[in-house]
């Protein structure tokens, strides 16, 4: 496609998005729809314009890379949304789905693999951990609206989000050491060991230090010399790359470093200005106005976790317009036979419903919460970056195409019904539950 095109193209997109966001709030459609139908318009299956290999060599590190930022911004946002202690009560839930139910789900779809898909054990293993974690990027319209939300459905449904895009890790790890293509050690043992508890804990703990220290830090000279004041995009990529980076560097998983930075910065918010963010200097901060606000001693705090966080979903928002587009784009790939359609229902219908209700057992959520979360089991962007960080390890064709085309499809899928109920659904919960 002509250069020239793409500016044209990506211009009317981007300003079609934004005159026409708050009708979409309003009717049965999400962004992401929107996005996706543009990609097979412009792909193979429309107007073949755009053709993107998934499984060619620099596509694989191009959208592997592409994918990954965009995951990584979203996590830091998500859990820059978290307000509450970590001692709050209300938090066991999204632990339960990020960890039970995703081991859970996991489970399930390699069992389909395997006994229905006809695929190796570790191939199904891989398929599970690849579709297993829920998507902070096209799941944001269920998710939290603010810092203060404490309703325990969007609460659960981002914490979810932010945990399972690093939990999943584990899993894939696992599928890809039952294909031959990483060594898990003597019974699992390193595995376990590195690939489990280091990776994960150290993920945490790298994330929540730089977070405290950097908002620390950035206060601090804000407060007390008045200095280091704007640029808080600076501040906040900063940050979410320096916490991925280390994570890298030690062999964490970098998801969760960023999940933690962004729950670390808003910790420090809050051990400032326990009562949140005065809607005069959230607005402010997101528009990039009030120096003496963001100078304050009293505004300070609030000023620099809102402009972070407005910054940070901006971002995020543009990363995820070219990420929707190119899954639509590369539809053309996917299988559509009626096995891949039995698959999809299974997803959600029944993994993701039953898993949900076994992780939530005895838990004191209202039934129709916890039926909300069943149902906004979103998959998306998060999907995407595990399947190409398995194929740069070299996934024989015999599991790459199939799990590519049921990756797509699910997809695909999620985007058009959760896209579709979100909007009446959620509208229905404000009403009955506020």
């Amino acid at each position: 496609m002509p250069f020239y095109l793409w500016f044209l193209l990506v211009g009317l997109l981007l300003t079609l998005m934004a005159l026409a966001g708050s009708l979409l709030k309003r009717v049965p459609l999400s962004t992401a729809m929107i996005y996706l139908a543009v990609g097979v318009g412009i792909g193979p299956l429309g107007l073949g314009l755009l053709e993107f290999d998934p499984l060619g060599d620099f596509e694989v590190a191009f959208l592997e890379r592409f994918s990954e930022t965009v995951v990584v911004l979203s996590l830091f946002a998500a859990g820059l949304k978290m307000r509450l202690p970590l001692r709050d009560r209300i938090w066991g839930l999204p632990l339960r789905l990020a960890f039970l139910s995703m081991s859970v789900t996991v489970g399930l779809i390699t069992l389909i693999g395997v006994y229905l898909l006809g695929l190796p054990l570790g191939g199904a293993v891989l398929l599970g951990a690849v579709l297993a974690p829920t998507d902070p990027v096209l799941a944001s319209d269920a998710q939290m609206e603010s810092p203060k939300d404490t309703d325990r459905l969007r609460f659960a449904l981002t914490g979810e989000a932010g945990f399972n895009d690093g939990t999943a890790f584990p899993f894939v790890m696992l599928g890809l050491g039952l294909l031959g293509l990483r060594e898990l050690g003597p019974y699992g043992l390193r595995w376990a060991l590195l690939d489990v508890v280091w990776a994960i804990l150290a993920g945490l703990a790298v994330g929540a230090l730089l977070g405290v220290a950097t908002g620390r830090f950035v206060i601090y000279l804000r407060r007390t010399h008045r200095e280091a004041v704007g640029l808080d995009d600076f501040l906040a990529l900063g940050l979410v790359f320096l916490s991925y980076g280390v994570a890298l560097m030690i062999s964490a998983y970098a998801f969760l470093a960023a999940f933690a930075a962004g729950y670390a910065l808003r910790a420090v918010e809050r051990s400032f200005s326990e009562d949140g963010t005065d809607e005069e200097v959230k607005v402010a901060a997101q528009q990039g106005e009030g120096e003496e606000m963001a100078a304050d001693p009293e505004t300070a705090p609030a000023y620099m976790a809102s402009a972070v966080l407005g910054f940070t979903e901006q971002f995020e928002r543009i990363g995820t317009v070219g990420i929707v587009v190119l899954i639509g784009a590369m539809l053309v790939y996917a299988d559509w036979s009626w096995g891949a359609f039995l698959f999809v229902l299974l997803m959600f219908l029944v993994v993701r419903p039953l898993a949900v209700w076994l992780g939530l057992l005895g838990s004191s959520i209202l039934p129709a919460q916890s039926g909300l979360i069943a149902w906004f089991g979103v998959r998306g962007v998060g999907s995407v970056y595990y399947l190409m960080f398995a194929e740069h390890h070299g996934l024989p064709d015999g599991v790459a195409i199939p799990v590519l085309s049921l990756t797509l499809i699910t997809i695909a899928a999620s985007a058009v019904v959760h896209g579709t109920s979100v909007t009446p659904l959620m509208r229905w919960y404000r009403r009955r539950f506020g």
